[in-house]
């Protein structure tokens, strides 16, 4: 596990895990591999220079340090429908940040039913996999990455009214 409950100061459950839907949807591993490794694509897809997305070389990687992550934590300010999901629960969230900026999250959840858990006043946590793409560089002339989730937790409780 890449978030430590233990050490976060109010009771929060873990309602995504990376490794569960790799295991879950095999199809959707295989099918990121053969952009990874179709050459006659080279804008689109992963680099794969971790290793291909969730093997364990790539995994391995993400334990080992050598590929980068994102830590990302904050209250819930407003949960909604993004994007053209049709379905009819949230699947996007802002998230006031430490420092009062606000950052738009997507839901993560393996089990449905952990969708109701997020809700105005409850604390997020996630953490990403920052893995390279294959188009380099980035519009800023940095490292261009693809933000993977590898876990997301919300606190049982809100922790603002």
């Amino acid at each position: 596990m890449f978030i430590d409950l233990r050490v976060i100061d109010v009771p929060m459950k873990i309602v995504y895990e990376l490794s569960k839907e790799v295991v879950a949807n095999p199809q959707s591993v295989a099918d990121t591999h053969a952009l990874t490794l179709d050459e006659s694509r080279p804008q689109l897809g992963l680099r794969g220079r971790r290793g291909l997305y969730a093997t364990d070389e790539w995994w391995d990687s993400l334990y080992q340090g050598e590929m980068d992550t994102l830590y990302v934590s904050g209250v819930i300010i407003d949960a909604y429908i993004a994007g053209q999901d049709h379905s009819h629960s949230n699947n996007e969230i802002d998230l006031q940040m430490a420092d009062g900026s606000v950052r738009s999250v997507g839901i993560y959840v393996n089990d449905q039913v952990d969708a109701a858990l997020f809700r105005v006043g409850s604390r997020v946590d996630v953490i990403y996999a920052l893995d390279e793409l294959k188009e380099q560089p980035s519009t800023d002339g940095g490292i261009n990455y693809l933000k993977i989730v590898l876990e997301m937790a919300v606190s049982l409780e809100p922790v603002t009214k």
